[in-house]
Formats: structure tokens, sequence, C-alpha cells
């Protein structure tokens, strides 16, 4: 069984999450610059075993396509020249930004540490994680 990676996509920066091997405990991996994500994804998948991607979906409240999914479909694009035989799913992320950045203030950080948007970048990759794995 391998892992699965959670990509919460930005233009500037990209929270990432990933799961165990047994597919149990969805972790914050990391945030990269999203113009070396497709590098760092390279190199993650090569090192590790991933079964499946999952790729946040960014929605309004009305569910209509966010500002960002123009972005997030030219990224997609990139993903499957680089990982043809990778499985990818999409999986709404509304509200995570939100639940992450309340996560940060129930787990007691400090003001200066919730400004860290790359904390939360990952955090929310994790939330999107969490959720999957609970639906799946």
């Amino acid at each position: 069984m391998g892992r699965i990676l959670a990509i919460d996509y930005g233009t500037k920066r990209t929270g990432i999450a990933t799961t165990d091997e047994l597919q149990l405990i969805a972790s914050g991996l990391t945030t990269v610059e999203t113009k070396t994500l497709i590098a760092f994804l390279k190199q993650y998948i090569a090192s590790e075993k991933v079964e499946l991607v999952l790729v946040g979906e960014p929605k309004q409240k009305d569910g209509s396509p966010s500002d960002v999914e123009v972005e997030i479909q030219k990224f997609l694009k990139q993903f499957a020249n680089a990982f043809p035989t990778m499985e990818m799913k999409r999986v709404d992320e509304r509200y995570t930004s939100k639940m992450a950045f309340q996560t940060m203030i129930d787990s007691g950080l400090k003001k200066k540490q919730r400004r860290n948007k790359a904390l939360i970048d990952e955090i929310s990759a994790t939330i999107i994680l969490q959720e999957y794995l609970y639906n799946k």
C-alpha cells in the first residue's frame, strides 16, 4: 500500500500533506513555492511509494469555481504530463484555510506564529487529506 499525498495549491505557495504507508494517519509534510512544485513532487514520488494524489478543489460559497481554478487546471496538465500513470482525485477544499487558522488558535500558537501563511497551507493540505480518509 502506498501513501496518499494531498496538495493545497496556491499561486505562490502550495501546502502538502501525506499519509503513512498504511493510509491511517494524515500529517503535514511541507509547503513549497508553487514554481518548484513539480520538481518537488518528482523527487518525493521517486523516493516514496505514492498511490494517490489529492488536489484541493477550491469553490465559492455558491459552489462555483474559485478564481485560482484556472491556475490549478494548468498545474493538473503539468502533473498529468510528469506522472501519466499516477491516480489523481480532486477534493472539495472549501473552508480549509479557515479551519487551519482555527486549528492554530486551538493548539495555542501565538499570534506571530499564526501569521505564518506557509503553515496555514500545510495544515489546509492536512485537513483535505483527513477529510478524504474519513470519507473513504
